[in-house]
Formats: C-alpha cells, sequence, structure tokens
C-alpha cells in the first residue's frame, strides 16, 4: 500500500447508485437511481432499481455515486481519509465538485472534512 490513498474499487451494500451505462436494455436504466443490495468480488453490484424494483448486476463502470442535499448522509467510499465512515454533508460546492462533511460515530466522530471529491462519497439508502 501507498499510505492508504485511493483504492480501484469503492461499491458497498447500502449504497444509493446511479446507472451510468447507456447502452444497458437500451438505455432503459440510464440516469435512474438503484440501491446495492450486494457486492460480488469488489467489482459487481446487484443493485435494485428503486422506481422500478428490477434487480440488476452491474460493473462499477456502469455506476456512479449519488450526492444527496445538505443535511443528506453518505458513506466515505474513497481517499484516503475516514474510508467507510458514515458523514453528514455540510456544504456543496458545485462549480468544483467537491463537497464538506461532519464525520458521524466511529474513531473520527465530529471529525470535519472539506473538499472531498463527489467521486469519494456517496448517498446511503438508510
Amino acid at each position: 500500500g501507498g499510505g492508504g490513498g485511493r483504492l480501484d474499487y469503492w461499491l458497498s451494500r447500502g449504497l444509493v447508485v446511479k446507472v451510468v451505462n447507456k447502452k444497458l436494455a437500451e438505455g432503459k436504466y440510464y440516469k435512474l437511481k438503484g440501491e446495492v443490495e450486494k457486492v460480488v468480488e469488489r467489482y459487481t453490484a446487484h443493485v435494485r432499481i428503486i422506481s422500478s424494483d428490477d434487480l440488476l448486476k452491474l460493473d462499477q463502470d456502469d455506476l456512479e455515486t449519488v450526492i444527496p442535499a445538505v443535511g443528506g448522509t453518505v458513506r466515505i467510499v474513497n481517499g484516503a481519509r475516514c474510508r467507510g465512515a458514515e458523514a453528514e454533508l455540510t456544504s456543496l460546492d458545485t462549480e468544483n465538485f467537491c463537497v464538506g462533511l461532519l464525520v458521524r460515530g466511529g474513531e473520527a466522530d465530529g471529525t470535519r472534512l472539506e473538499g472531498v471529491e463527489y467521486e469519494d462519497v456517496c448517498k446511503l439508502a438508510f
């Protein structure tokens, strides 16, 4: 490892993700949101599409993180700091595609993080 930086996988159970594969089912699921029910070998997720209740098996390359509104709860899914922790979204910088966070629970409870990239956080389903 190189000091616990970025990893090439980020999926975990309970995340709300967005489908970004335009070819899948002729685009039927493009931009729809789903909930990760299970992760297989780090890079593949069983995703339950929220609007249709369909269950799909998707590669992480077919998915992207979802950013909730300020006040929403996220999981830190990548990056060097507090990966795996849950946090409250405290600010949103749409020009620079980053957010501010307040970590909730665990060893880092109360830690404030700024400038966290969109792809490093993802909305939680519950």
